[in-house]
């Protein structure tokens, strides 16, 4: 039986190590179920921390086998060993500097959590973040205990890799170094029978680079797409922040079994193959763009992240906001800013609002945490972003300019706190940031008043704002909030100039000279991660969709439309109104606009975003009436369209063999939209079969088969895809997942329960776990089945998984997080599973520590 203490760790409890490490000299002897790890520490009193103090070295499942202390054998009855640590007294240490040599024995096939070293399909590899580390020797396994790192690997594998640079290799046996100090989250082995596909990178300042993505053997064909995204990441970096790379060599491996995307481990990043891996015939558009992303983000923590990295996991959001915001810039500067925009505040709006408004909120900035693993969340990441973002609008480019350099000038080969980021753009731009610092600490999402009123050639706008109450946090305090804004005036012309408004208390106001009352365009390009209500009448939001000059807002304009309309369709029934379908056609069919955007405005708002709409007016959610609406719209829209439809489908087939460019990439996401919108009102879905019958490329195939599925026609397709993809993982994932997401409601558990049975459902590799109850909960209306039953197989899935792999299983079950959100019915279905899970004795702490913060709702 398992028995998790759930300790629970604060920051205020910090205290800097009492030792600190010069050097780390590890060997393996590579072994499936008896690895040997000798390790050589060399320790030294930390001037920081109060004097003496035992050695305390975190491990955990590791059989000690040796342990000496400047080559003097340690007694077993000099040393203190739990199930988590190793105590040295500091009877038992010399004064000054020592060396601490140990042997361990692991079991990497045993290791069915994937932290720490594991197998994965015969490949021996690496996952130390956040606390891997413990499962591979004894260390301080903490971030702010930075040191070099040599690494010597004896196996039978025909490729060995670790960190940095490699110095000696024979048959059997290789010897790395990794000169730059880095935390044993940092830390990478891979072991495998695999190849590698290469290519050169010349930095500029005229260092060579090699570069080399380790694949297995047939899928180095896959290959090409990465690495170009990797050298256009690298140039980026240069150009955009002045950085280069520090090594002589960057290596990516793309392994099957792995719990997160992608891990930045220096000079050595271990990816998730399925942002890896890619083909026109086994990766859709959006496979390109998150490889594109994925890749350009684990390159960009070199420098944020791996060369500055965090004092304390309290301050993940240091290293994880700062890159997200850097990859979501670099991809809007190589794809369309506008288009990346939105789809960057989408994610945002679809997990971290909901996780903010909800039982698992949390401050970018956590003050406490059980596991971890379970605050590797949306607000660490993406709101994180948001706030490098508002930073960086209110400091200018210039400013952020001159703060980042600082940074790194202050911080490099250091472990860092937020508040030494904040301390740096104080003194570089001299910009009092002390309301905004609230950002990091305060949980929620602000709500933007705005109300306006035009007199004598004034036009003024009062601001307040307010934020909910989260968990832990009952009291709000005003923040710093900018304000992009712009005027359009009643010919669809920008009235003066744009600007930015720095929103800092409840309650504020602004006036402007204008020759004419406008309609505002507020919080363009999305300034800050807020809930704006604006009370803008319909006609205002016609208004904008047609003219704002600001794509963000006109999209948004479009959006808020399209979620008026649904919400009186699922109350009301009502048809959508001819001038709201006029609005969406004109915009739809402009061919002067971006098709990717031009796709986006035909994207009907998802069951959940409508949910937490009705939500948020007081009402209770019905999610088959949510369903039905969708689908009503969606033929509303089909049949005002009429033959345009079709037309418009025809012109945005891309010439030529298939490219992964944005634009061809945004023209086949409009024709996608179009086909979605077709095939809701062809009962016999022969477009949408002809397409899959056709397509050359595997974005327009998978388009096809969502909508055949949808249609309940693609039983023959779904036969012809297995036939031909049975023996690709990342192929076969997207099988599973669109027979589920895009079944009808009533019949998505039933899918479910026999692709649970399916021969090729292997359960305990995350991605395809993912790909089924992933699919599952997509299926909003079928997850949240009446009778319960989508909740009960999931959670039946979830324990089994628990007991394998815990990190996988708590981030799962999230699922739940908006339980209190239905009727009384759907409601005690649900927490009736969160107490059945709850109640598991064996249950891991991560997920013991989910299911208690959702209960607590």
């Amino acid at each position: 039986m398992r028995t998790e203490t759930a300790k629970t760790i604060r920051l205020a409890d910090y205290t800097p190590p009492a030792y600190l490490v010069e050097s780390v000299e590890l060997s393996f002897k590579l072994h499936e179920s008896a690895t040997i790890v000798s390790s050589r520490i060399r320790f030294y009193r930390n001037p920081a921390a109060s004097d003496g103090g035992d050695l305390e070295l975190d491990g955990v499942g590791l059989k000690l086998k040796h342990a000496a202390i400047d080559g003097h054998t340690l007694n077993p009855g000099a040393i203190v060993i739990t199930d988590k640590n190793l105590t040295v007294p500091v009877t038992e240490l010399p004064n000054g500097a020592f060396e601490w040599t140990c042997e361990v024995e692991i079991n990497p096939a045993a290791n069915t959590a994937l932290e720490g070293l594991y197998r994965s399909k015969g490949m021996f590899c690496t996952q130390c973040e956040a606390e891997g580390f413990r499962k591979i020797t004894y260390y301080p396994d903490r971030p702010d205990v930075l040191a070099e790192f040599t690494v010597n690997i004896e196996g039978d594998a025909p490729v060995l890799l670790s960190n940095g640079n490699l110095l000696e290799q024979r048959d059997g046996s290789a010897k790395w170094h990794d000169p730059h100090p880095k935390p044993s989250y940092l830390f990478a082995l891979v072991a495998g029978d695999l190849v590698s596909y290469d290519d050169t990178f010349t930095t500029k300042s005229g260092r060579h680079v090699d570069l080399r993505i380790f694949v297995r053997d047939g899928d180095q064909t896959r290959c090409a797409y990465a690495m170009d995204a990797l050298k256009r990441s690298m140039k980026w970096d240069e150009e955009v922040y002045g950085l280069e790379y520090d090594l002589d060599l960057f290596m990516i491996v793309a392994v099957d079994d792995f719990n997160m995307g992608a891990m930045e481990n220096k000079g050595l990043n271990i990816f998730n193959s399925k942002y890896v891996l890619a083909s026109p015939e086994t990766a859709t558009d959006t496979d390109y763009e998150l490889i594109e992303g994925i890749i350009a983000h684990e390159y960009f923590h070199n420098w944020t992240g791996n060369r500055v990295t965090c004092r304390d996991w309290f301050q993940l959001s240091l290293k994880e906001g700062l890159t997200v915001y850097r990859d979501q810039c670099f991809s809007a500067d190589m794809r369309s800013e506008a288009v990346q925009r939105i789809k960057d505040v989408q994610a945002l709006r679809s997990r971290q609002f909901r996780e903010d408004s909800g039982p698992l909120a949390h401050p970018v900035q956590p003050d406490s945490y059980i596991e971890i693993n379970n605050f590797y969340t949306s607000t660490i990441y993406e709101k994180g972003a948001e706030v490098i973002r508002m930073l960086a609008i209110l400091v200018g480019p210039d400013g952020y300019s001159k703060a980042l350099n600082l940074y790194f000038e202050r911080h490099d080969g250091q472990a860092c706190t937020i508040q030494d980021w904040i301390s740096v753009f104080e003194d570089a731009t001299g910009h009092d940031l002390t309301n905004f610092k609230r950002w990091y600490t305060q949980a929620g999402t602000p709500i933007v008043k705005v109300k306006t009123s035009y007199s004598d050639n004034k036009y003024t706008i009062k601001l307040s704002q307010k934020t909910k109450p989260t968990p832990g946090q009952k009291t709000k305090e005003p923040l710093t909030i900018p304000i992009a804004y712009g005027f359009i005036g009643a010919d669809g012309q920008q009235i003066g100039d744009n600007g930015v408004l720095e929103f800092t208390q409840k309650e504020e106001t602004f006036t402007f000279e204008l020759p004419e009352e406008p309609v505002p365009s507020l919080f363009r390009q999305f300034s800050a991660p807020i809930i704006l209500d604006a009370a803008l009448t319909r006609d205002q939001q016609i208004h904008l969709l047609a003219h704002d000059s600001d794509a963000f807002n006109r999209w948004e304009a479009g959006r808020a439309l399209a979620l008026a309309t649904l919400i009186k369709i699922v109350l009301q029934d009502q048809s959508p109104d001819a001038s709201h379908l006029n609005a969406l056609k004109t915009a739809a069919l402009d061919d002067s606009a971006d098709p990717a955007f031009r796709a986006l405005l035909l994207n009907i708002p998802s069951e959940d975003e409508i949910a937490t709409t009705l939500q948020s007016k007081g009402t209770t959610p019905d999610p088959d009436k949510i369903y039905t609406a969708r689908r009503n719209f969606a033929r509303a829209i089909a049949a005002h369209f009429g033959q345009s439809l079709t037309t418009l489908y025809d012109d945005m087939a891309t010439p030529g063999p298939y490219t992964p460019d944005a634009k061809n990439a945004g023209r086949r996401a409009l024709r996608s939209a179009v086909l979605g919108l077709m095939t809701a009102i062809d009962d016999t879905a022969s477009m949408a079969q002809a397409q899959y019958d056709n397509a050359d490329n595997m974005t327009e195939k998978l388009s096809a088969l969502r909508n055949l599925v949808t249609a309940e026609k693609a039983e023959a397709a779904l036969d012809a895809f297995h036939a031909q993809w049975h023996d690709n993982p990342n192929v076969l994932d997207k099988w599973f997942a669109i027979q589920v997401a895009a079944a009808a409601p009533e019949k998505a558990v039933e899918i479910t329960k026999a692709l649970s049975q399916h021969p090729d459902f292997e359960w305990k590799t995350p991605n395809r776990f993912r790909a089924l109850f992933g699919g599952l909960v997509q299926n909003t209306s079928g997850f949240h089945r009446k009778d319960g039953s989508g909740y009960a197989i999931f959670t039946d899935w979830l324990l089994k998984l628990d007991a394998l792999n815990p990190q996988t299983a708590a981030r799962m079950c999230a699922a739940f997080e908006t339980w209190t959100r239905y009727d009384k019915t759907r409601k005690a279905a649900m927490k009736a599973q969160l107490d059945r899970i709850a109640a598991t004795k064996t249950l891991s702490k991560d997920s013991r520590e989910m299911v208690e913060r959702i209960l607590k709702a």
